[in-house]
């Protein structure tokens, strides 16, 4: 089929100490740590890589503090990678790495590879099922606190792009990688699913501010109970809320939004639309509102209207 997921995510990080504390705050395993650089996991084997150093073949960072230096897309046999690897190299540089992660430039900038999917299975644990009268799921059994939140997977990226040129940055990945648009919304941002994987996008090329960097990388976690424990966890541990816990409108998904020190925002996300090719792509002359809806509060002391 092509590309399956996000096999992994590379940032510049100037602070790799601070950068290791907020994603084990954050939930993902440590599986490697050096002086320079350190690499964590999620639940099916994705790699998140924060590197003090990168190496000098990736292309030059788009920002100047960290950032997202390189997205590697996972493919499902090798004669598909070998078609798309082809594909990039029609008119750039690809080089491949020992592991087989083939390295090259998307049109903005970002570094983009290319390697085998190594999907792990997901483990047992699922959402909670919830109750409502007509519809019961859950017999005898309270529930309890989530605990650690541990993030599934990366299910998707960010970028934002300048917008000159943004027709030929989102080309790239359709006409190249086998992305196909699902929400084109004019003012702001093309959304994208890979061909392999059924989440409403994927990718989102967003080009509201004009210039590249990172805007957020993604995280699904179970369920609603997930991403509001797990907000609170890194709030807790002395971590920046960047949004209020919502819905989105394009997506669907609950959602809470945390600033990174490795640049951008990394979110909580989970019961994401799940669409098929009969979805189409949908083209919105205006931005959607940003959330279905968001998290308000009032203040401790209610006040009230003099009598």
């Amino acid at each position: 089929m092509g590309i399956q997921r996000i096999e992994s995510v590379t940032y510049e990080v100037a602070d790799l100490d601070q950068c290791v504390r907020f994603f084990e705050d954050f939930g993902l395993a440590l599986v490697d740590r050096t002086g320079v650089r350190a690499s964590f996991e999620t639940l099916v084997g994705q790699t998140l890589h924060l590197d003090t150093a990168p190496d000098r073949s990736l292309p030059a960072p788009l920002e100047d503090r960290p950032t997202v230096r390189e997205v590697v897309w996972g493919v499902d046999t090798p004669e598909r990678l070998e078609t798309l690897v082809a594909a990039v190299a029609a008119d750039r540089d690809v080089t491949t790495t020992a592991d087989g992660t083939h390295h090259s430039v998307d049109e903005t900038g970002f570094g983009v590879g290319l390697a085998l999917a190594r999907p792990r299975p997901l483990p047992a644990a699922q959402a909670r099922r919830p109750n409502v009268t007509g519809s019961v799921h859950r017999w005898n059994q309270s529930l309890a606190p989530v605990g650690r939140v541990r993030p599934l997977r990366m299910c998707h990226v960010a970028l934002n792009i300048p917008k000159a040129g943004q027709e030929e940055a989102v080309a790239f990945y359709t006409g190249r990688l086998g992305f196909r648009p699902t929400d084109v919304v004019k003012p702001m941002g093309t959304f994208m699913q890979c061909e392999g994987d059924d989440d409403q996008h994927n990718f989102l090329l967003c080009h509201r501010p004009d210039r590249a960097g990172v805007n957020h990388v993604s995280y699904e976690v179970p369920g609603f109970d997930d991403v509001v424990e797990g907000g609170n966890h890194m709030i807790a541990q002395g971590w920046t809320e960047a949004r209020r816990l919502g819905r989105h409108t394009v997506g669907s998904n609950v959602f809470r939004f945390i600033h990174a020190p490795c640049g951008g925002r990394v979110e909580y996300a989970a019961d994401m639309d799940r669409v098929d090719d009969s979805y189409g792509t949908r083209v919105h002359e205006t931005t959607p509102p940003h959330h279905i809806w968001t998290l308000r509060t009032s203040p401790d002391t209610p006040r009230h209207p003099a009598s």
